[in-house]
C-alpha cells in the first residue's frame, strides 16, 4: 500500500532524493548513465514543463518506444503530474498504435525513433521523445517549484497511472486500467519479499540487473520501479538478444525473464561442448552446484557475468527440467506469477522458500483461491480496477478471474497447471494442456518453436519450426524428421497416449513479434497461428 495518499511517481522520487550516490540506470547505443540524484532532478524538470505546455490531470499520453533512460524519465514525469501514460510496444504495428491512441482517447503521441514516427504518423501530437525530453526541460524553467508541488500534491494513489492493451495471445487488445496504488503495490511488495536480491550486493556496490522486458509491458515496468525504489543499478536493454552481448562485462547479480531466455541460455551450455550424458545427469539430480567445476560450466559463469546467483521467472509455465539445469549452474530459480490485471504480481518464491514446479506464495496483503474448477481466483492491492471504457462491476462475485488454472498445496505454494482458455479439447472429449508438451519439445536442440494443435479433432498434432530456421522445406528433410521426432517422443512421455503428439509439420521460418505470431513477451499468438497455417494444420488430419 502507498505511504499516505500519493502517487507511485512522488513514492520513487522520495526514494532516490535519499538514495546513494553511483550510478542507478544504463543504457546503450549511445551509452549513457544516470544516477539517483540525476534521475529525480530530470524527472521534475521534465515534470515542471509537461505542466508548461498544458498537460492536465487525467489527459492520457501515449509512450511508444523502446527500453531507455528517456522512456523512464518521461513515465515518472507524466505520473507524477497526474497524466495517465498509455505505454505501447515498439515492435507494435501501425494499426495497433492507432487502436491503442484511440481507445484511450490520448492527446499526445511521445515516439523514440523514426520508425515508431512512421507507425504513429496522423495521430494526436505525435512528438520524438528525443526532441521532447530537451523542449519540456526549457519550458520548465518557467513553472515555480511552488507550482509543480501544488500540481504533484493532487495526484492521489487510487487515480488512474495507465492503460495498458494487452498484447494478447487471442483477441483485440483490451486497455487495462491500473492505479499508482496497483503499481506500487506489486513494485514494494517484490522488493520486500526479495530482500536478498534487491537490497544486498557486495559492500560499496549496489546489486545489479539487466532488464530486457519491454517497458511497455506491465513486468518489465513493474520490475523497473521496484529497481528504482530499491536502488538497484539496472541495465536497461532494447531486445532480449542484448542480454548474451552485455551480461558478461555489466555482471548482474539476478536477473528477472521469461523461460525463454532460461531456455536459451541452456542451449548455449550445449553448443560451449556440454556433454548430453553430463546434461541428462545433472537434471536428474537437481542438485544446485552440479555444474560448480569444469570448463563448460566455467565458460557459461563467465557468459553469465560471473555474479549471477538468482534469476526471477515468470510471464510463462518453466519446464522443470530447465529450472534444474539452471539451478546446476549455481543460479537460484524463483518462480513468479501474475498477469496484467494484477499488475503482473500475485505469488513470488524466494531464496529458502522454493518448491520444485510451483510460483511460491501469495504477496504481501494478497489472497488466492482455487475455484472449483481448478481456476486461480485472486484479490490484493494490485488488482486492476476494470478495463478502460467498460462499465459495470468488473469482479461480480469479488474476485479476479485468472483465466489461469492451478493448485494450491498445504502450506499455500501456488502452482500454474495451464492456461483455460487453451486447453484442448479434443472430438473424443480428452481435455489436453499443450503448454508442457511445447515446452518439452522446444527444448530439444535444433527446436526454435513448438504449437500444439487438436481442438475439435481426433487426436494432437504439432507445428514446429527450427533454430537456426529452415529454409525451404524442412519438412521433406528426413535427418530433421527424425531428430524433431525424438524431441516429440521426450515430450509424449509426459502424457497419457490420448494426450500424446500423433503428428507434426515442420515450418520454414520463425515465429517473432515482427510478424505478428508472437508476443512482445514471447509468448506464441495461438489465434494468428491456426489461421496462417490452417491448410497446414488441416493436412495433419488427412
Amino acid at each position: 500500500m502507498l505511504p499516505g495518499d500519493r502517487s507511485v511517481a512522488d513514492e520513487i522520487l522520495a526514494r532516490l532524493d535519499a538514495a546513494a550516490p553511483g550510478a542507478l540506470l544504463s543504457s546503450w547505443e549511445p551509452d549513457t548513465e544516470i544516477d539517483a540524484a540525476g534521475l529525480a532532478a530530470q524527472v521534475r524538470a521534465v515534470a515542471a514543463g509537461l505542466v508548461a505546455d498544458g498537460v492536465r490531470r487525467g489527459d492520457r499520453v501515449a509512450l511508444l518506444g523502446g527500453n531507455d533512460i528517456g522512456w523512464v524519465v518521461l513515465d515518472l514525469a507524466l505520473l507524477a503530474v497526474g497524466a495517465i501514460v498509455v505505454p505501447i510496444y515498439p515492435t507494435s504495428a501501425p494499426a495497433q498504435v492507432a487502436h491503442a491512441v484511440a481507445d484511450s482517447g490520448a492527446v499526445r503521441c511521445l515516439v523514440g525513433t523514426a520508425a515508431h514516427e512512421a507507425a504513429a504518423a496522423g495521430l494526436p501530437g505525435v512528438e520524438r521523445i528525443d526532441a521532447a525530453l530537451p523542449r519540456l526541460v526549457a519550458a520548465g524553467r518557467a513553472v515555480a517549484d511552488a507550482v509543480l508541488a501544488d500540481r504533484t500534491a493532487l495526484v492521489r494513489a487510487d487515480d488512474v497511472a495507465t492503460i495498458v492493451y494487452t498484447s494478447g495471445t487471442t483477441g483485440a487488445p483490451k486497455g487495462c486500467v491500473l492505479t499508482h496504488r496497483n503499481l506500487h503495490a506489486a513494485a514494494a511488495n517484490v522488493v520486500s519479499v526479495l530482500p536478498e536480491l534487491f537490497t544486498t550486493a557486495e559492500a560499496g556496490r549496489r546489486p545489479r540487473t539487466l532488464l530486457f522486458l519491454p517497458l511497455a509491458h506491465v513486468f518489465g515496468r513493474v520490475t523497473a520501479l521496484g529497481c528504482l525504489w530499491a536502488g538497484v543499478h539496472t541495465g536497461l536493454l532494447a531486445t532480449a538478444a542484448e542480454l548474451t552481448e552485455r551480461t558478461p562485462a555489466f555482471g548482474p547479480d539476478f536477473l528477472v525473464v521469461v523461460p525463454y531466455a532460461l531456455e536459451r541460455i541452456r542451449k548455449a551450455a550445449r553448443a560451449v561442448g556440454l556433454d548430453p550424458d553430463a546434461e541428462r545427469a545433472v537434471v536428474a539430480a537437481g542438485e544446485a552446484g552440479r555444474l560448480a567445476e569444469g570448463p563448460v560450466a566455467g565458460a557459461m559463469r563467465a557468459a553469465l557475468g560471473g555474479r549471477l546467483r538468482h534469476v526471477i521467472c515468470g510471464g510463462a509455465t518453466l519446464d522443470p527440467t530447465t529450472a534444474a539445469f539452471t539451478e546446476a549452474l549455481g543460479v537460484r530459480v524463483l518462480g513468479a506469477y501474475g498477469l496484467t490485471e494484477s499488475s503482473t504480481a500475485v505469488s513470488m518464491s524466494g531464496p529458502g522458500r522454493v518448491r520444485a514446479g510451483r510460483v511460491g506464495r501469495p504477496l504481501p496483503g494478497t489472497t488466492v483461491a482455487i475455484a472449483d474448477d481448478g481456476e486461480v481466483l485472486v484479490r490484493g492491492p494490485q488488482v486492476s480496477p476494470g478495463y478502460w471504457g467498460v462499465r459495470g462491476e468488473p469482479y461480480p462475485d469479488g474476485w479476479l478471474h485468472t483465466g489461469d488454472l492451478g493448485s494450491l498445496d498445504d502450506d499455500g505454494y501456488l502452482a500454474i497447471t495451464g492456461r483455460r482458455k487453451e486447453i484442448i479439447v479434443t472430438s473424443g472429449g480428452k481435455n489436453v494442456a499443450p503448454e508442457p508438451l511445447e515446452d518439452r519439445i522446444r527444448l530439444h536442440p535444433g527446436v526454435a518453436a513448438a504449437v500444439v494443435v487438436g481442438e475439435g479433432r481426433p487426436y494432437v498434432t504439432a507445428l514446429v519450426t527450427l533454430d537456426p530456421p529452415a529454409t525451404g522445406d524442412p519438412d521433406a528433410d528426413p535427418a530433421l524428421r527424425a531428430a524433431v521426432a525424438a524431441a516429440v517422443d521426450d515430450a509424449n512421455s509426459l502424457v497419457s497416449r490420448a494426450e500424446s503428439v500423433r503428428r507434426f509439420r515442420l515450418l520454414p521460418g520463425a515465429f517473432t513479434v515482427d510478424d505478428g505470431t508472437m508476443t512482445p513477451s514471447l509468448k506464441i499468438r495461438r489465434s494468428v497461428v491456426a489461421a496462417r497455417y490452417a491448410a497446414e494444420i488441416d493436412a495433419l488430419y488427412r
